[in-house]
């Protein structure tokens, strides 16, 4: 369960867990995380969880929100992210799931014992025999290619477990608004490899467009999709 941990200056006062969807943060003591100093506001920030997605928000506060030393309106989070709250800071920790243990070994068989298998194992190993004979059957990694109103490179390659889309500098794909929005929002859209597939989550709800329609919460990105977020249209490629 990923965790925060309060400090002031260098010492730690106080770890958090983040055992819910969100998080309030500020000097009132309706916040979940209450930070009683006359710089923070009532309701300073939100820590918030969307998908696979964590995200802190400034709640138009007076003195601002920063993550790592930069000030912020909303910007996804990574693990061992500062959030700097006045003289307060919040580390965010995502705890990495335990390893799952190794399997047994199976007896040893003897030389001239027959093999049991199973209809499913049989149907398993051909598939795998048969994928192996193709050319280009190995994994292929995903990529997003700009058509329209790109700022920065032309192509991203979707080599890490997520990639983060939106006007803020500290994502790794940025866009221009346009529509009813204005701006583009900080960060408006993630996508993140998953078992199941590339899976695109709106952390702007409604804002990423996939094939014309609306994206509230996460959708499954399937080759040759179009992204469009803003005035900047991506397409979603498989490459071996």
């Amino acid at each position: 369960m990923p965790k925060l941990l309060l400090k002031f200056n260098a010492a730690v006062i106080k770890e958090i867990p983040f055992d819910k969807d969100s998080l309030s943060v500020g000097r009132k003591p309706d916040n979940d995380v209450v930070i009683d100093n006359p710089a923070v506001s009532g309701h300073h920030c939100r820590l918030a969880r969307q998908g696979g997605t964590f995200f802190v928000e400034d709640l138009e506060s007076t003195n601002g929100t920063f993550v790592n030393e930069k000030r912020v309106k909303k910007s996804g989070l990574h693990h061992n992210d500062v959030i700097g709250v006045a003289k307060h800071a919040l580390v965010f920790v995502e705890d990495a799931p335990p390893p799952e243990p190794a399997p047994a070994e199976p007896p040893p068989v003897p030389d001239d014992a027959t093999m049991m298998i199973s209809p499913q194992k049989q149907a398993e190993m051909v598939a795998s025999a048969t994928a192996s004979a193709k050319p280009g059957a190995a994994a292929r990694v995903g990529w997003l290619r700009v058509l329209k109103n790109g700022v920065g490179p032309s192509e991203y390659e979707l080599k890490g477990m997520s990639l983060y889309i939106g006007k803020s500098d500290r994502v790794q794909v940025q866009i221009k608004g346009s529509g009813l929005f204005g701006s583009a929002p900080e960060v408006a859209a993630s996508v993140h490899r998953k078992p199941e597939g590339y899976v695109l989550v709106a952390v702007t709800d409604g804002y990423p467009l996939v094939n014309g329609a609306k994206v509230s919460g996460s959708v499954v990105l399937g080759e040759g999709d179009l992204i469009e977020c803003g005035a900047t249209t991506m397409v979603f490629e498989l490459r071996g």
